[in-house]
């Protein structure tokens, strides 16, 4: 096992489409090859020591995406929900979702309730979907929820902020990766991030695979954090 592992990472899964296409099939297929990813990245990175993942799998920018991608994004994440709540009990994984409920069909959220429910318990592995989620969004919401507060909005301090950000009972990423190439956060964990690692690769998401995973770990381990300091 690698030495200075990372709590927390969080990955920006791009490339799903450009897999599809580049194999001339319908986009919706390198969404299904992407979550048919996910199981072996986890075991991968909770091997490692990772206590903490968290996926990008839905801003809040992706409802602009044509509405017949967005039903078939949906129904994928409620699908797969269903098809593995037992292989996460197994494997001790927890899970817990970052974003938006009041878009969501009324189905998806009783899906996940329930997974995470049922995951509750697990301590192998904490991993968040990020769906519907955005960091502008979220940081939105934190102020919101401390105005409904009665909270001194003149003198807020960076605390109240974090403790009423939907990653409220979650470490900020230590590591963010990016697959697919582009070199950008996307409005992803943005108030989260100001001190984390960033790893990016030209492999799209459908072919990162453990090996991967250790590339982007050993890259971390050469890191020197510093956070501002000397």
């Amino acid at each position: 096992m690698l030495e200075n592992i990372p709590y927390h990472v969080a990955i920006i899964m791009d490339g799903n489409g450009r897999w599809a296409v580049e194999r001339g099939l319908p986009r919706a297929e390198g969404h299904k090859a992407g979550v048919s990813n996910l199981e072996s990245i986890i075991i991968a990175f909770r091997n490692q020591g990772v206590k903490y993942l968290t996926f990008y799998t839905f801003s809040t920018e992706n409802w602009l995406r044509p509405e017949e991608e967005v039903r078939a994004l949906i129904q994928l994440l409620a699908d797969s929900l269903k098809a593995n709540i037992s292989s996460l009990v197994a494997e001790g994984i927890r899970l817990n979702h970052l974003g938006r409920r009041d878009r969501l069909p009324s189905d998806l959220i009783k899906t996940l309730d329930s997974t995470i429910k049922a995951t509750n318990k697990n301590t192998s592995i904490t991993v968040s979907i990020a769906f519907d989620y955005g960091g502008r969004d979220e940081i939105i919401y934190s102020i919101q929820q401390l105005a409904s507060q009665g909270a001194d909005l003149l003198n807020l301090s960076e605390e109240q902020i974090s403790d009423n950000l939907f990653t409220n009972n979650i470490p900020d990423p230590d590591l963010i990766i990016r697959t697919g190439g582009d070199m950008r956060l996307s409005n992803f964990l943005i108030w989260q991030s100001a001190y984390s690692e960033f790893y990016a690769t030209d492999t799209l998401w459908p072919d990162f695979n453990p090996e991967d995973v250790n590339k982007a770990l050993e890259e971390y381990s050469h890191r020197e954090r510093r956070f501002g300091k000397i």
